[in-house]
């Protein structure tokens, strides 16, 4: 199966619908690691090994129950291209990881894209559910009905006092990282951002970029998910995120209350500047496109600018990245003008609405 037809549109159909708190929560997410008992992890794996684990799950998609999340397309990563492989990360169905290292590594889509089943990455398996706003309990449900069929299948290295066995010794336990994306504009405009992300850290969860671990929080946008695996039950870490991202947003909303009560112009001003500049600009780097769509995307949730809507700068943060605006021009970007033609895509986006 090829991956273009994965790469022709920006958003996923997860991304063009909305879930509770879509103001404040752009999505959430469930990965469940698992390895293969018979065979090394991918680390220590030879080719052969890898081959075999990538046959093995390949046939479980055989199982009558994956029907009811319509077609999944199994994709090997060495029939892609660096292109193709750089905009399956941009929109979230694979990892940085997976496209730039794995040996013998695929992908299982679905025809949604709200299931990725990675193949042969730091683990030999990691089932990643993805749901618009927040939707962490939905996610987990289809997550580990999905891993369910597997487990029916294949025998997962598991040990009765430290659980599922995984490359990482973060992942060991559970196997269960969930996390929420959220764009948190006026906490950072009204200085309470580092106390809030402080304060996180300290009750086991961990704050990333828009792309995960390494990653830099660009446009306001920060994943909060867990940090613990061990010694929690798959339940208690649904339930312990969900409870301090409904805080967080209970924060945001009261902070953009604040901005709109006492500096209203301000905030105003700063929205209608940014939305010149995107609407105007010769040349605009990624990092400043990024902070730019944070200070519109705040404005259409207060209601101060009319016209556009979330989907249309959800798709715009994705068509911006370096692998889409390279595609969205047939490759005739240079690296030199990368970010003239991603000025010039946003004034083409923007005049359009």
């Amino acid at each position: 199966m090829s991956a273009i037809r994965f790469t022709e549109q920006p958003l996923s159909h997860w991304m063009k619908t909305t879930g509770a708190e879509s103001e404040i929560v752009i999505s959430s997410r469930v990965r469940i690691a698992r390895n293969l008992k018979q065979h090394p992890f991918p680390l220590l794996a030879t080719n052969r090994h890898l081959e075999e684990v990538q046959d093995e799950l390949k046939e479980v998609l055989d199982d009558p129950r994956f029907q009811v999340y319509g077609e999944i397309h199994p994709i090997e990563l060495s029939g892609l291209d660096e292109l193709n492989k750089k905009m399956l990360v941009e929109k979230h169905l694979i990892s940085p990881n997976l496209a730039n290292e794995s040996r013998n590594g695929a992908v299982f889509i679905s025809d949604d894209e709200s299931l990725s089943i990675m193949v042969n990455e730091e683990d030999h398996l990691r089932i990643q559910c993805l749901y618009p706003g927040f939707q962490l309990k939905e996610a987990w449900e289809k997550a580990t009905a999905v891993d369910d069929i597997f487990e029916d299948h294949v025998n997962f290295a598991f040990d009765d006092k430290r659980g599922y066995l995984t490359s990482c010794p973060t992942n060991v336990g559970t196997g269960l990282r969930a996390s929420v994306m959220m764009h948190l504009p006026a906490l950072v405009l009204t200085q309470q951002i580092n106390r809030i992300l402080s304060a996180v850290s300290q009750i086991g969860l961990t704050v990333r970029g828009i792309y995960g671990e390494g990653s830099e929080a660009m446009g306001n946008l920060f994943q909060i998910s867990n940090q613990i695996t061990l010694g929690q039950s798959e339940a208690e870490i649904i339930d312990n995120l969900r409870s301090v991202v409904l805080q967080i947003i209970g924060h945001e909303k009261a902070a953009r209350e604040r901005l709109i009560q006492e500096s209203r112009l301000r905030v105003t001003d700063r929205v209608m500047r940014s939305f010149g500049i995107l609407s105007h600009a010769a040349m605009i780097d990624s990092k400043e496109a990024a902070q730019r769509l944070s200070d519109v995307r705040l404005g259409v949730d207060l209601g101060l600018i009319e016209g556009l809507t979330p989907q249309c700068l959800n798709e715009l943060m994705v068509l911006t990245q370096p692998g889409f605006l390279y595609n969205s021009y047939d490759g005739s970007v240079e690296p030199g003008e990368m970010d003239m033609y991603r000025a010039r895509l946003i004034r083409e986006k923007l005049g359009k609405v």
